[in-house]
């Protein structure tokens, strides 16, 4: 596989030169030259293969003649040691129409993120492997990938990680997260917003200075190899929930204490994930994922796995009032603007890097067919909290909630028109399984739940992280500030 720019397809490069390097010279992202697809066999088993093996068929494709399928399965039986189940909010999901979720917070840092760091820094150990030189990783975070990349690059020999979070806009918990390592992972808070960190990161790729004294690589979802790996899970659920199934739930599933747990859908009622008694059994139906977005690499991802033949009808891009990429799939005009505070500050991104490679790969007719945008408001993702704990006994966190909420919404779109809900061509739930992302573990955002909900159930992998003690350097959104930290550091 050849990968190019987003802004220069003229020149392809390797994966192992995509990932490091992390931006391509010109600033462009770096995408593969065609997107691969499935083999049928793949495609048709993605229902009982287990999550490691649909990773390694995944991303096989991606990294094809620089790492052997040993290599691969290795790696892949490594970092997703983890994998994201599927449950129903309640054990009445199927009969009452509540949509299933998708949890993605059962890694070591109980966000999403944990999928893609996790492989890159396994992928950029062996790709390095006989370089004398270290690695400097830089990283903008609006909350959960850095703290996904602090613990995944954590004393992983040659590489050193900065990231940049922007002041007092994350939570106490992320900012432990991000900020509580020590070691080869150093914390800069930035005063300004997550764009103001984002462009920071950008314009130190640009610099000459930096790039000539350090070796440079990003872990922000403009980088490649951090991307592909997010399309598993989608690969995943939407070939068990076209099968009818769904798992139980997991250790850090946040229900309740006294409400049933959800159990599999099974023949025999047991563990794991099973087929469904035959008298329970329901037309198949493609999924459609209500995601909820910021930066839309977590879409992206998902947009790889539709095209690579997984059984997507297509997606929701539920966002806050930061709704960009919505208004441009209402409007056919794409207009960046200022980010806005909001209770789901990791969304809080007013221009998204990863259209630059939805734009890349896709017209906007084509996305119109793939994806309806939803936006949310904080009074909205609030009463979703509510509603949600009160009728199901279930936890959400405020970037799950706006995924919720956007995919009530879009439902109630098709019978009239709804405020938030952009007309889109994507199937809706009429016709498809709707299953919302559930990006973080409520806990994380205990501060803003917990005033709704009550005390929320904390799993292990946070109460190991609230131990720590936060470190981090104040600087201005200036890059000279930046690059003078990095290079004393050198």
């Amino acid at each position: 596989m050849r990968y190019i720019s987003t802004r220069n397809k003229a020149e392809a490069v390797s994966f192992s030169r995509a990932a490091l390097e992390g931006l391509a010279e010109d600033g462009g992202l770096f995408i593969p030259q065609v997107i691969p697809t499935y083999r049928d066999a793949v495609r048709k088993s993605l229902a009982s293969m287990s999550f490691p093996e649909i990773a390694f068929e995944t991303i096989r494709p991606y990294v094809e003649g620089e790492l052997a399928d040993s290599v691969l399965q290795e790696l892949c039986a490594g970092a997703f040691s983890f994998t994201a189940p599927l449950v129903p909010a309640d054990t009445g999901a199927e009969a009452s129409g509540v949509p299933l979720v998708m949890e993605l917070f059962h890694g070591p840092t109980a966000a999403f993120k944990d999928f893609g760091a996790r492989f890159m820094a396994r992928t950029f150990s062996l790709l390095r492997r006989g370089e004398d030189r270290p690695l400097r990783i830089l990283v903008a975070t609006s909350g959960d990938t850095g703290g996904a990349v602090a613990d995944g690059f954590f004393g992983v020999e040659g590489m050193f990680v900065t990231v940049l979070y922007p002041k007092g806009r994350v939570s106490e918990l992320q900012e432990k997260q991000i900020a509580g390592l020590g070691g080869n992972i150093s914390a800069l808070a930035v005063e300004g917003s997550f764009d103001d960190c984002q462009a920071l990161v950008k314009d130190a790729f640009r610099d000459g200075a930096l790039r000539e004294r350090l070796a440079l690589s990003s872990a922000n979802s403009i980088n490649i190899s951090r991307l592909i790996p997010q399309a598993v899970y989608y690969a995943a659920a939407a070939g068990k929930a076209l099968a009818g199934l769904w798992d139980g739930d997991g250790e850090a599933t946040p229900r309740a204490a006294g409400v049933p747990g959800g159990t599999p859908r099974g023949a025999d009622g047991g563990g794991g994930c099973g087929r469904g008694r035959p008298g329970n059994a329901r037309p198949p139906r493609p999924v459609m994922f209500c995601v909820p977005s910021g930066n839309f690499g977590n879409l992206t991802a998902g947009l790889y796995a539709l095209s690579m033949g997984a059984p997507i009808a297509g997606f929701i891009a539920a966002t806050n009032i930061n709704k960009t990429v919505p208004d441009y799939l209402a409007s056919g005009e794409y207009k960046t603007r200022l980010s806005q505070a909001t209770i789901s500050n990791a969304m809080d991104v007013g221009a998204p890097s990863n259209f630059e490679r939805m734009a890349a790969h896709w017209n906007y007719d084509e996305l119109r067919r793939m994806i309806r945008g939803v936006y949310v408001t904080d009074d909205e993702t609030r009463q979703t909290i509510a509603d949600v704990y009160r009728s199901h006994g279930y936890f959400l966190d405020p970037h799950g909630a706006v995924g919720w909420t956007a995919a009530d919404k879009s439902r109630k779109a098709d019978d009239g028109a709804v405020d938030g809900a952009a007309d889109g061509g994507a199937a809706t739930e009429g016709t498809a399984r709707v299953v919302v992302a559930a990006t973080a573990h409520p806990a994380k955002f205990s501060e803003t739940v917990e005033s709704i909900t009550g005390p929320v159930p904390v799993p292990v992998s946070i109460q190991k992280a609230m131990g720590r003690t936060a470190r981090a350097v104040t600087i201005p959104a200036d890059l000279s500030a930046l690059r003078d930290i990095l290079l004393s550091e050198a």
